[in-house]
């Protein structure tokens, strides 16, 4: 296979990478779109914004490496965003409802107050919460106008972005799915592999609504707009898992964005977590057996660095943290826990508020931007070890990319936390990379570009956890 193009559709901008068969990129374009808040806590897309800038940096790709159409072509999407739209004209007839939008919050207490949480723990392997898709469609389905009547005569469809950008993609002609993404509704039953009566009944969703589920690697579509098939499609972390070549069981990758989404393959039987993480499907190659994943998410981690620039005015630009903590040795007891949307996994706790403990007269800016990196690395931890628990087996290494992993302190200051090998890829744009692998790229297209080798000694590891933990319990 000579190219291969991924779609990559997040949560502020489209974009596009060519590769050739190797995993090298050839050609990328990207494009943000606008960001829609109606009120506190709604977060919304214009559907056609993201269809427009999705098609126009693939076919701007295509053409900076001067190739009239890929071979195949694979997408990958922000999760649990849902867009209703029109099954004649294609037209959406709401904003997309996003994954970080709250609106939903009173459905879900509610089902919460009525007990509904062990049966959707069971059957998808999710908490209930506004985040995932289900309460969304009902919402959307609640008001819009004759909507509902609708969907239940089978005129609309609603779906995650992987399937909108596939039904453009194929001018209508194809709705479907994948088990990552249709995973992340609260409406599918990871382990029948089916749409839940019982869950379509508890959120008021008609099947009629919903697309076709398939396997993540695969035929999708035959003929698209591109001149191309369609033949893998994920969520954004189940790509970035598998472009990790994360294929084993017990082997995780960390992405380290705005927050942190940390995911490790579990095999081929769902593992239940103690600790609070999701139970998640990792992907499905067809005719193969869907591989499972636990996930946990640290919902701020680069954040954390944008506050010293943009709230503390302590460096001037992201780049800056590295040299300023690395002026120090150690964060001089300081320690940052930058709980300020509340903590994720496994403390789950909404109500935790940012705290800086163990300032004396002798800390500098220095060691509060250790101590910030630090505290990414703490996070992380927690979730890795939680999942270790959950698994009954220590992790052995843990596989690194988003734009933080590009900082060197940030990745030796995890491995010496960790005590075990951090590996960083030379391709950290490892979400495009696994629509690619999904989609028919051979295996060989990871490549390591580092290894972080623990140096740090267990008192030393022990200490910083110590400090860490009595700060969290502060928060």
């Amino acid at each position: 296979m000579g190219t291969i193009l991924a779609l990559d559709q997040g949560t502020s901008s489209s974009r596009s990478i060519l590769f050739d068969k190797s995993g090298k990129i050839l050609s990328s374009a990207q494009q943000e779109f606008k960001q829609i808040y109606p009120r506190p806590g709604w977060v919304e897309h214009n559907p056609s914004d993201l269809w427009a800038s999705q098609i126009e940096t693939a076919r701007d790709a295509l053409r900076q490496a001067s190739v009239t159409a890929p071979d195949a072509i694979g997408i990958t999407n922000q999760r649990e965003t849902v867009i209703l739209w029109d099954r004649t004209t294609g037209e959406p007839l709401h904003n997309a409802i996003v994954w970080q939008d709250r609106r939903t919050a009173p459905t879900i207490e509610q089902l919460k107050a009525d007990g509904c949480e062990h049966i959707i723990r069971e059957k998808t392997g999710l908490l209930l919460n506004p985040y995932f898709s289900a309460a969304k469609i009902a919402w959307l389905l609640d008001h819009t106008d004759g909507a509902r009547a609708r969907a239940e005569r089978g005129e609309l469809a609603a779906g995650t972005v992987d399937s909108f950008l596939l039904w453009k993609l194929t001018e209508g002609r194809v709705f479907t799915t994948d088990v990552t993404n249709a995973s992340r509704t609260s409406l599918f039953n990871i382990h029948t592999l089916e749409w839940d009566k019982s869950l379509l009944e508890l959120f008021r969703v008609p099947r009629a609504l919903l697309p076709e589920v398939k396997p993540s690697g695969g035929l999708f579509a035959e003929h698209t707009l591109l001149g191309a098939p369609v033949t893998g499609m994920a969520g954004d972390q189940h790509a970035a898992l598998f472009g990790q070549r994360c294929t084993e069981p017990g082997m995780a990758k960390n992405t380290y964005g705005t927050g942190c989404f940390i995911l490790m393959q579990t095999g081929t039987q769902p593992v239940i977590s103690r600790n609070r993480m999701l139970t998640t499907i990792a992907w499905q190659l067809e005719g193969q057996p869907v591989k499972y994943a636990l996930e946990g998410s640290v919902f701020t981690a680069g954040a954390a660095i944008q506050w010293l620039r943009d709230g503390l005015g302590i460096i001037q630009n992201a780049a800056e943290i590295n040299e300023l903590a690395a002026q120090v040795p150690d964060s001089g007891g300081v320690t940052v826990v930058p709980a300020f949307t509340g903590l994720g996994a496994p403390h789950w706790n909404p109500e935790a508020r940012g705290i800086i403990t163990g300032l004396t007269c002798g800390s500098t800016a220095a060691h509060i931007a250790r101590a910030t990196l630090e505290a990414i690395t703490c996070q992380s931890a927690d979730v890795l070890r939680a999942m270790g628990a959950d698994v009954g087996a220590p992790l052995k290494e843990i596989r690194v990319d988003g734009g933080a992993s590009q900082s060197d302190l940030l990745m030796q200051m995890q491995a010496d936390l960790l005590g075990i090998p951090v590996r960083r890829p030379t391709t950290i744009e490892t979400t495009a990379l696994g629509a690619a692998c999904l989609a028919g790229l051979a295996e060989k297209a990871w490549a390591l570009d580092r290894t972080f080798e623990p140096t740090s000694d267990d008192a030393k590891r022990k200490e910083i956890e110590s400090r860490w933990q009595t700060a969290v319990s502060k928060t």
